[in-house]
């Protein structure tokens, strides 16, 4: 089969041979069967695609025989290309990369301009895009060798547009748009106007990228001007493309009524084609979209976007298929049909992932996760991981870009022509780089080290101070019990004594027969017996009062809340469960907890202007409680700025690991809650003292 189809071309080409030798006496003959191999290879459709490498291979061995010179470079830049367009990666990427080596050898910039042209463009066609921004860059820098006239000022200007087209993708908007303009400024001065169409949609889109939509669109109409000085034949689907991104820009701007009126129009121009392009089938999808979202004729929308779907069909663009099962998901979520609407936005999904279309995949994820309330949290995640990858992978495109296009002409001849001293003084500065880098290193441990001793110390001081106001109050009721012992043991021991004694006298006395001093003495024995139990009831009850353990930290709050209420004339209330040993908690606890109390009544006297007050601390099961509640102004919780006083009580709850609940609202008054899990110190049980009855 391949010999047949060799001599039918054979024939072919060798009357076509015939021809150009009566034109050109002296042609090349390894020159012609070369081209006449490129030839077959690239326009004999009947040819399989291994026939097809076969010649080329055949033409890259006759190419390699010749003279080391441009000739031979030209050939082969040929010959790459058409395995480019035969798409044979394999041997494409091998001969490219043949053919940049080659060139370079002799500095023939022109054809190695072209070979990083033609891998960028391969590239950039598989979503290599960093790779493909670097050799479109690559070979700026080699035709920015030519000597300057029209042909090298237009080939370094597409290198600027394809590294726009490049940026875009990343979202590299603005170096996108330093490139285009570069693009615009070199095509000016050639009066390139279908290239400023080209250049001048592009600088539409980035700019339509960047939210500007009204910029976006003056470039779009700019382009509409360069492409009506054209005479291209293909000039209308052009402008319907155009057409087609301005009314895009409308509806994705929410402006639907104009996006309607845009479509409309581009279809009415379009529908007198016998094949309309794939811009037709967009513009259908987009027109059903906006009639729905601007609750116009329904049931047009739902025909037009039947007609997209079977538009698509026939051309077989994924891409675009993935909006329209979007778009239909939405529609159908309108009318109720959940089930299917759920579907549709699966469909999407899946067909974007498949596509790479990052931003579709997006809207399929954020449209799922509102329909499929079952899976919400699942798509949600979904959708924060994807975000969070493709952002970072752009970033570090972007990144990547910038270092690429710093990398300059000047910067690397300036490095070829280091010498040795320059070396030495380079090495000198790293190392004195180096030495003040460990300096500042050492600096900054030495001043962080010391801020955390600093914090340390300042919590210990915090302690302290809490233990000497406990330390005081102490005292003052160690004072206070002292006194109400003495006074008890006084009553016990001295005046209950003699009214013992008293007693006894009077017993004896009682042998006296008189029957008058019996009476009297009588009455008197039980006089003093009143008394002696009346003394006996007070000094038991002083006695226990001395003995009975005092909550220290409870009178510390509600004394430091009375001196804030008596200052501030806010009114304030405060309850506590008188079943928790508050005594017995951790310092830290009750240290930040009476520093959190502080500072809240602080904050409802300087910002809440509060009048009413009310402190609650209980126990919730093996957790305590703290609720601080005011009627004042409140603030709002979602400001990003934050207070000093706000900051710390959110600093002291985190020291004890509670859970921090603030609830506030403009003028609703402001709620604060403490969960702490309950801690105590190790206490030895006291001990009892009885009075022994005499």
């Amino acid at each position: 089969m391949k010999n047949t189809t060799f001599l039918i071309f054979l024939l072919i080409f060798w009357g076509c041979s015939q021809h150009q030798q009566k034109e050109t006496v002296d042609s090349n003959p390894e020159l012609d069967s070369i081209q006449e191999l490129l030839t077959i290879a690239k326009k004999a459709k009947e040819l399989s695609s291994e026939d097809r490498k076969a010649y080329l291979k055949e033409a890259e061995e006759k190419a390699l025989a010749l003279p080391k010179d441009t000739l031979r470079l030209e050939e082969l830049s040929k010959i790459s290309l058409a395995y480019k367009n035969i798409k044979d990666s394999l041997n494409f990427r091998r001969s490219n990369r043949q053919l940049q080596v080659l060139s370079e050898e002799v500095a023939a910039n022109r054809i190695s301009g072209y070979a990083h042209w033609d891998l960028g463009s391969f590239l950039q066609s598989h979503g290599v895009m960093d790779s493909a921004f670097y050799h479109y860059r690559s070979a700026f820098n080699q035709f920015d060798k030519l000597p300057v006239d029209s042909t090298s000022k237009s080939l370094k200007a597409r290198m600027f547009y394809n590294m726009s087209r490049v940026q875009d993708s990343y979202k590299d908007y603005l170096g996108g748009e330093i490139n285009a303009t570069a693009a615009v400024e070199i095509f000016d001065e050639l009066e390139d106007n279908y290239r400023l169409f080209n250049v001048y949609n592009m600088l539409g889109v980035l700019a339509n990228g960047m939210g500007d939509s009204k910029k976006s669109i003056d470039f779009y109409n700019k382009a509409i001007e360069y492409l009506n000085k054209t005479d291209r034949p293909d000039k209308d689907i052009l402008l319907w493309k155009i057409q087609n991104n301005i009314a895009s820009n409308n509806m994705n701007e929410g402006n639907y009524d104009e996006a309607i009126k845009l479509y409309d129009q581009l279809l009415l121009s379009m529908s007198t084609v016998v094949d309309p392009p794939s811009t037709y089938e967009k513009a259908l999808g987009s027109l059903a979209y906006s009639l729905f979202k601007a609750n116009k004729d329904i049931s047009r929308a739902e025909e037009l976007l039947k007609q997209a779907f079977e538009r698509n069909s026939l051309n077989g663009d994924l891409y675009d298929r993935a909006r329209l099962h979007n778009f239909n998901a939405e529609l159908l979520a309108e009318k109720g049909e959940t089930p299917k609407a759920i579907e549709q936005a699966k469909l999407a999904f899946a067909i974007s992932r498949e596509t790479y279309n990052n931003d579709r995949s997006l809207e399929a994820l954020k449209l799922l996760t509102k329909l499929d309330t079952a899976n919400a949290s699942a798509y949600a995640e979904e959708y924060y991981l994807l975000d969070e990858t493709i952002s970072e992978e752009e970033r570090t495109k972007r990144d990547k870009f910038a270092r690429i296009r710093m990398e300059t002409d000047d910067i690397i001849e300036e490095n070829q022509i280091l010498s040795k001293e320059k070396q030495v003084w380079v090495g000198t500065a790293l190392l004195l780089i180096i030495f003040g880098m460990t300096f500042m290193v050492i600096v900054s441990l030495y001043v962080s080290n010391n801020q955390l001793k600093f914090k340390q110390q300042q919590q210990e001081s915090n302690q302290e101070i809490y233990n000497l106001m406990l330390a005081q109050q102490g005292k003052l009721e160690e004072g206070k019990q002292l006194e109400q012992k003495r006074i008890s043991e006084e009553l016990h021991d001295g005046i209950l004594g003699e009214m013992l004694g008293i007693r006894l006298i009077l017993s004896g006395l009682n042998e006296r027969e008189d029957p008058a001093s019996i009476q009297q003495r009588a009455a008197l024995i039980e006089k003093l017996q009143e008394v002696e139990e009346e003394i006996r009831t007070i000094s038991h009850e002083l006695n226990h009062a001395s003995y009975e353990k005092f909550h220290n930290f409870i009178v510390s709050l509600e004394s430091m809340i009375h001196d804030i209420e008596k200052s501030s004339g806010m009114s304030c209330s405060f309850t506590y469960d008188h079943k928790v040993p508050w005594d017995n908690l951790l310092g830290d606890i009750k240290i930040n907890a009476y520093r959190i109390i502080q500072e809240s009544l602080k904050n409802c006297v300087k910002h809440a202007k509060s009048k009413n007050v009310s402190i609650s601390f209980r126990s919730v099961e093996d957790k305590l409680k703290l609720t601080i509640s005011d009627d004042g102004v409140g603030f709002d919780i979602n400001r990003k700025k934050k207070g000093i006083g706000l900051r710390n009580i959110i600093s002291r709850a985190k020291k004890i690991k509670g859970e921090l609940d603030i609830d506030s609202k403009l003028g609703q008054g402001t709620t604060i809650k403490l969960t702490i899990p309950v801690k105590y110190v190790d206490v030895q049980p006291s001990k009892e003292i009885d009075f022994i009855n005499v």
